[in-house]
């Protein structure tokens, strides 16, 4: 089977993008596509599959498949390329619009020219804090703010929240020594968890600064993670380490972003979208 595809990264958290707007595919071979695909040997190698498709609700929609097949809710560096990719191809008009994911409806807005876009900013709501909303399983419906966390021999303090993904969010004196192997691959398994969690690290720099690196839940390690550094900024918010209302550079592997949790309760994020490769994909499914 032929492919066509679009390699596309947000400071370096690449997807391989299909577009189901203008051709066909069969919806229920997207778990298996997203393993083969991701494959950096047999495949192209990527951090999963974005599949870019109709919507009954938005201007357009968007599915993520991890590396491991599993579908995710939402993406913050895969929303901006997403809206480089359909605003670049005349799939909308306008240079602010909405598309649709698992995790709900976001807007975006595209800078540059038609043709090269390259910034966008996406609205990624208001972030959920009670525990049952990330979700999280606990003795009540509190907000879990550095709360103790057990994980093997350790104990940590964790903040969690839900922003177009569950995140638990760890804070580090220095980003290097971040456990990402150690506790990563363990929290994000957690049974206390049970969607899973993209598991971050926090080093607080300044009162607008910091520092992250990320475990993404069916992904492990990867350059970058938009929902997760937003998540972050709001985690280092409700510690107080940072004020609300302002915009925070976020130092990812990959890059930075500015992201602010504003005062009507929404979390914008403003970054980077990159074209790598474009190409056909000759698929002989697994």
């Amino acid at each position: 089977m032929k492919i066509p595809f679009t390699k596309m990264h947000g400071i370096g958290n690449n997807y391989i993008y299909i577009d189901a707007i203008t051709h066909e595919f069969d919806a229920s071979t997207f778990n298996q596509l997203a393993i083969d695909v991701s494959n950096v040997n047999t495949g192209i190698g990527s951090d999963g599959l974005i599949v870019i498709h109709p919507s009954d609700v938005a201007d357009v929609g968007m599915r993520i498949f991890n590396k491991d097949g599993s579908e995710g809710q939402s993406c913050g560096n895969g929303l901006r390329c997403t809206a480089k990719y359909v605003y670049e191809n005349h799939l909308v008009s306008s240079s602010v619009f909405r598309i649709e994911t698992k995790a709900g409806i976001v807007t975006v807005e595209v800078y540059g020219e038609r043709e090269c876009i390259e910034q966008v900013t996406v609205d990624l709501g208001t972030p959920l804090l009670n525990r049952s909303q990330i979700p999280m399983h606990g003795p009540d419906d509190n907000r879990v703010i550095a709360e103790e966390f057990q994980v093997a021999s350790q104990t940590l303090q964790v903040t969690a929240l839900f922003l177009g993904n569950p995140n638990a969010v760890f804070f580090v004196d220095e980003i290097e020594g971040a456990p990402l192997h150690e506790v990563g691959a363990i929290v994000t398994e957690d049974p206390r968890f049970p969607d899973r969690v993209n598991v971050g690290f926090v080093e607080i720099l300044s009162r607008n600064e910091m520092n992250y690196r990320v475990w993404e839940r069916g992904s492990g390690i990867t350059e970058a993670c938009g929902t997760g550094a937003s998540a972050a900024v709001v985690a280092a918010i409700l510690n107080g380490y940072i004020e609300r209302g302002i915009d925070v550079t976020v130092h990812l592997s990959g890059g930075d972003l500015c992201i602010k949790w504003a005062d009507d309760d929404h979390v914008w994020m403003t970054g980077p979208a990159e074209t790598t490769i474009q190409g056909v994909f000759h698929w002989k499914r697994s």
